[in-house]
């Protein structure tokens, strides 16, 4: 594992990383403010590897890495994997898990914007997952991020659609009555249309594969992929050659 880059980042809400680093010491617990990123993982992880045909061998780029439970289940399946965050205590999370779980990933403290100007078309694999609705202009982390991926190269997003719907189930829903997250954890200002998305996509050479929804049953306490994507949804992108 490398030591920290230094980064002076501008595309950053500092409130954003102050709420994430507060919570970093639980990352790892599966009972936590945390416990549903570590229900939803096994099924994005599985879509990733669906239609990018498998990790094995590749070089894997993680945008808004926190701490590493993505970006250690992707190194498990064989990808040779970097992960990035502006979020300090979250990236010494990531780093002394994996040294606990004997799982390679390359943590580095840099912003997505910074790392695309030093090491473009890099990567086979670049996902960027719950991170857009926290920055100020996510226009850039698109772009940022079509920049670090190689032509043909895979580039997966996930957010949350911004309607009604979204703020009742994702605000109201979750972090109010079935208490899934912390209280603002999200700002419904900040969601993201899957049109909105996809037209940063196109602007940044990035072709729409295909979406899906994420759904959640609160009596059997159960996620699934769908496709309703009216409020958690996943964006598969291609560079095109």
């Amino acid at each position: 594992m490398t030591s920290p880059t230094s980064a002076a980042p501008s595309n950053v809400d500092q409130a954003e990383l102050d709420k994430f680093s507060a919570l970093a010491s639980r990352w790892w617990d599966p009972e936590s403010e945390f416990k549903p990123l570590h229900a939803i993982n096994p099924l994005r992880q599985a879509w990733i590897q669906d239609l990018s045909a498998g990790l094995q061998g590749k070089q894997v780029l993680d945008v808004g890495c926190g701490g590493g439970i993505l970006a250690e289940g992707m190194a498990r399946q064989g990808a040779h994997v970097t992960g990035i965050d502006l979020a300090e205590k979250s990236l010494q999370i990531a780093r002394l898990h994996g040294l606990e779980s004997g799982v390679p990933v390359d943590y580095q403290l840099i912003s997505v914007e910074t790392l695309a100007q030093q090491q473009p078309a890099s990567f086979d694999i670049v996902t960027c997952m719950e991170m857009l609705e926290h920055v100020p202009d996510p226009t850039s982390i698109v772009r940022a991020c079509s920049q670090l991926v190689k032509p043909g190269g895979w580039v997966f997003f996930s957010t949350l659609n911004r309607n009604p719907k979204s703020f009742l189930f994702a605000i109201v829903g979750a972090e109010y009555i079935l208490r899934l997250l912390p209280r603002g954890t999200h700002q419904y200002e900040s969601f993201i249309k899957p049109s909105e998305l996809a037209a940063s996509a196109r602007m940044s050479n990035l072709d729409v594969h295909g979406m899906k929804g994420m759904s959640y049953n609160p009596i059997t306490d159960h996620y699934s992929l769908s496709n309703d994507t009216s409020v958690n949804y996943l964006m598969a992108t291609r560079k095109k050659a």
